[in-house]
């Protein structure tokens, strides 16, 4: 990519998808074309020593916002992990895009944003419809649910000698947080036009909840089991984690509704997407043993 490149924009870069995404851009992209905006931009020092820009901003500080999109032609919009006021978050970042004359806007939403059960999917669908309102050309990468989702809690797990959902038999078709990334660099350093596009992304390898307990016995040599319990007594369990209760009830039922297939997508899309095939869940599985 020529220094005539279109200078990207990656917000929430801080966390732990965007600091992936800027790996994976700058293996393709120079540094001085990738800006990282956070709220913190102390934490991307490192990524600043590689010649990348840094910026702050905030997606509940509208001016902070403009100042991040200055002289931006294409802006990474990563969901905002505050859920009940993401959605007003993620407009002020649209706004700011339209009033900086930002050319294309790329946004992390959720898998089958449109017809999923998935309580989280409301602020996305919202957030979809602000980008269409925006008028400003955009793509969605509609992104299933990471397989860390499940091994960050691995401590518990081990310690517990259990799994413990609602999602019964259901399969979540999980890919890696890094494949998910990969996907963002490739449409955000795209040379063709992905305006307009909607990726539907998800891992090749779908699995329950009682494979991936037993994938865990199997590399840590405890006697995990899956645990199944009824939406409710597992939304008990996550307050008495030490979850706010409203969360709590959210991440509940998106765990029931998986028994529903919806967190299951064999469309292959991500894979396709990014040129080799998603990590499978026990290379993930062995990530979290290993801390």
């Amino acid at each position: 990519m020529s220094q005539s490149a279109p200078k990207i924009l990656v917000t929430a870069a801080g966390g732990q998808l965007g600091r992936l995404v800027l790996a994976e851009l700058l293996k393709s992209v120079p540094a001085d074309r990738i800006v990282a905006g956070a709220r913190n931009p102390d934490a991307l020092k490192d990524f600043a020593a590689k010649g990348v820009t840094v910026r702050a901003a905030d997606y509940t500080k509208p001016a902070s916002l403009d100042a991040a999109l200055a002289g931006i032609d294409r802006f990474l919009l990563i969901s905002s992990n505050s859920v009940g006021a993401r959605s007003a978050e993620h407009r002020n970042a649209i706004d700011a895009a339209k009033r900086a004359g930002v050319s294309f806007i790329v946004y992390t939403s959720i898998l089958h944003a449109d017809t999923t059960p998935i309580a989280l999917a409301d602020e996305h669908k919202i957030t979809e419809a602000a980008l269409k309102k925006s008028g400003v050309p955009h793509a969605l990468l509609r992104n299933g649910w990471y397989t860390e989702n499940y091994t960050g809690a691995i401590q518990a797990i081990l310690a517990h000698n259990a799994v413990v959902g609602s999602a019964g038999s259901g399969r979540v078709s999980g890919a890696a947080r890094a494949d998910y990334a990969a996907a963002a660099a490739v449409v955000l350093a795209a040379s063709t036009n992905q305006a307009g596009k909607v990726y539907e992304l998800a891992g090749d390898e779908a699995f329950t909840m009682a494979e991936l307990a037993a994938e865990i016995a199997r590399q840590s040599g405890k006697p995990i089991v899956y645990n199944d319990l009824p939406e409710a007594a597992y939304a008990e369990i996550l307050v008495g984690a030490g979850l706010p209760e409203g969360f709590a009830k959210v991440l509940a039922q998106s765990s029931a509704v998986t028994a529903q297939g919806a967190l299951f997508d064999d469309s292959h899309t991500l894979s396709k997407l990014i040129g080799r095939r998603t990590t499978p869940l026990k290379d993930t599985v062995a990530a979290a043993l290993k801390g």
